[in-house]
């Protein structure tokens, strides 16, 4: 799997941005068939850091609705990757 693959786009939510500012934190979302050393490499090619611990979670897909019909958002997967003392990843700054 190709690291530009592995990750989609970061998560960026009120809870996120403060994990990421009290717990040195960054969440992303990621290829559903992507395992935790392949997202690991990934984090830290991409952005030059180094990842402590890595925690996934698969996110289940929600029913929507439009008119009468009744469809499914499909499921995705989520990464929490905790960075090391000291390392930072800045995605907004600067905007």
């Amino acid at each position: 799997m190709k690291i530009h693959d592995v990750i989609q786009r970061p998560i960026v939510t009120e809870k996120s941005s403060i994990a990421r500012e009290e717990g040195n934190i960054a969440t992303f979302r990621v290829d559903p068939a992507a395992s935790k050393g392949d997202i690991r490499q990934a984090v830290e090619a991409l952005f030059d850091v180094k990842v402590n611990k890595v925690r996934t979670m698969q996110q289940p897909g929600k029913k929507r609705r439009v008119g009468k019909r009744v469809g499914r958002k499909p499921a995705w997967k989520k990464a929490i990757v905790e960075l090391a003392e000291g390392q930072t990843i800045e995605f907004f700054e600067g905007v």
